[in-house]
């Protein structure tokens, strides 16, 4: 069995699916300490001059050590009627718009406290809807006690993974021979970012968008392009870090 885990991300990019997708069971890392300027609260979708970034605002001021899964967002600021007022703007004219802006509408009117939980459910909506049906658990319901390497180790001991699938970005931090000497495979993945259409073709493609960019413009065809079974040729590689 094939394990890949990752922490919780805002609207994920293409690679975070499709490492779930190569996958038979993925883990969400909600018990990791939270770290700022990465994508756990941020991530960008295509307007007409480019890339526009969407940033969820936490509360991070003298909570440095907070894990992932206790970080709030932050009650004084209207994030969710400026972050859908960005994509209706930018995706509204999309092929595939009408197909799924009702339902990821609702997650932009309901109250959110934490990040969390605002995460993890809008990447199972996105999971459905792309059609990757991989089974997903959460870390702190499955409980570990270890940081780093060990921690996937335990992680593919407690849910009887016999091979871990790391984002390329994991050999720089993981203990490669540990996997080894504990019987268990490790490989890393390398994707190849595809070329689809988008919005506002006069300008150029901009790739490691979130995925909503995808659906919205390929619809049904998103999932064989994000595995890379259509569309033009890919990029190049590129891969998470855990």
């Amino acid at each position: 069995m094939i394990l890949s885990v990752h922490q919780p991300q805002y609207l994920p990019w293409l690679g975070y699916f499709d490492k779930i997708a190569a996958s038979d069971l993925f883990v969400f890392l909600d018990l990791p300490q939270y770290k700022k300027r990465e994508f756990q609260n941020r991530n960008r979708v295509k307007g007409p001059q480019g890339e526009v970034w969407l940033t969820l605002p936490v509360l991070t001021k003298g909570r440095f050590d907070q894990p992932i899964r206790e970080v709030e967002l932050d009650p004084t600021q209207d994030w969710r009627r400026s972050h859908w007022a960005s994509l209706e703007l930018n995706y509204r004219k999309a092929p595939y718009w009408a197909d799924y802006s009702g339902e990821l509408r609702a997650f932009y009117e309901r109250d959110w406290d934490r990040l969390c939980p605002l995460n993890m459910e809008m990447t199972l909506w996105m999971l459905a809807k792309l059609g990757i049906s991989t089974p997903v658990k959460v870390e702190s319901g499955i409980g570990t006690s270890t940081a780093s390497t060990d921690r996937l180790i335990e992680l593919c001991r407690k849910t009887g993974a016999t091979e871990y699938l790391s984002g390329a970005g994991g050999r720089d931090y993981m203990d490669q021979a540990r996997f080894e000497r504990e019987g268990l495979g490790l490989r890393f993945q390398h994707y190849e970012h595809p070329v689809y259409r988008q919005q506002y073709p006069k300008t150029p493609f901009v790739p490691y968008l979130c995925a909503l960019d995808l659906l919205f413009n390929e619809g049904p065809g998103s999932l064989g392009i994000l595995r890379g079974k259509s569309g033009s040729a890919p990029l190049g590689g590129a891969g998470g870090a855990a």
